[in-house]
Order: structure tokens, then sequence, then C-alpha cells
């Protein structure tokens, strides 16, 4: 068989699949299926707009809180802190370890770890001049 490597600089969602769907098999082989599920906290206005939220999926029973946006005029009066703990509640029910996450230096590595979350990685320059950090909080029904 000759394989080739082409280049693509707007791939599809169909390519990616394709990429993806010999991965999920070799990880299904090694550790069980992932039973990804994916889970939205929606903060409306009042017209119903979509404000804000929290956008997660559940993976290998560890929550990935991939955003979390609280509108402006609700910041600093526990919007932020009411969208974890909801996330972390729906975790727990789920059955999950832990929840994880990431977010830039000039974002919110203050307020995750003030809700217990530990950094466990950065990457330096990333924006450049800034930081990527990663945070991991282990849910508290589990011994691990």
């Amino acid at each position: 068989m000759t394989l080739r490597i082409e280049l693509t600089q707007s791939p599809t969602n169909e390519e990616r699949e394709a990429i993806l769907a010999p991965l999920r098999d070799y990880n299904t082989l090694q550790a069980g299926p992932g039973n990804s599920e994916l889970i939205a906290l929606l903060v409306r206005g009042e017209n119903d707009e979509i404000l804000g939220g929290l956008y997660a999926r559940m993976l290998y029973q560890w929550l990935f809180i991939e955003l979390l946006s609280v509108p402006e005029q609700a910041r600093g009066q526990g919007m932020g802190s009411k969208l974890m703990q909801m996330a972390e509640d729906l975790a727990r029910e789920k059955g999950c370890v832990g929840v994880w996450l990431d977010t830039f230096d000039f974002q919110a590595p203050e307020f995750y770890k003030k809700h217990g979350y530990s950094e466990l990685g950065q990457i330096v320059d990333y924006p450049p001049g800034h930081k990527r950090v990663f945070f991991q909080k282990r849910l508290s029904d589990h011994n691990k």
C-alpha cells in the first residue's frame, strides 16, 4: 500500500471524524468505552438570548469544561461559582472521578484555585507573553 500525506488548511468535519475513528477504536480497546456526553448550562437574558454559560464533555469518567463565560453584568455576583457547582454536581451524579479545564493566565486561574482546583501544568508563551494553565479537581465521592 502506498501512503501519502496531504495538507488541507480547511479540513471538514468529515475529515476530522475520519482521523478520529481509528483513535476511538484504539482507545476503546485500551481503556474501554469513553461514554462521551456533552452538557451545556446556558445563561439566558430577558429575551431568551444566550449571554454565557458553561460547555463541557464527559469522557472516561472525567468532566472537561471547555468553555465558561459569565456575562459582564453578572460578574462578581456568584454566577460563575453557581455554574461550576452545577457542573460538579452533575459530574458527581454521573459518577465522574473529577473535573479538568484550562484557562489563560489573564482569564480566571485564581477563580479556579478558589474553587478547589489544583494546577497540573502550563504552556508558557501561549499566547506569546502569557500562559495557558491546566487545572483539575478530584471529586470527593472518589477515594483516589
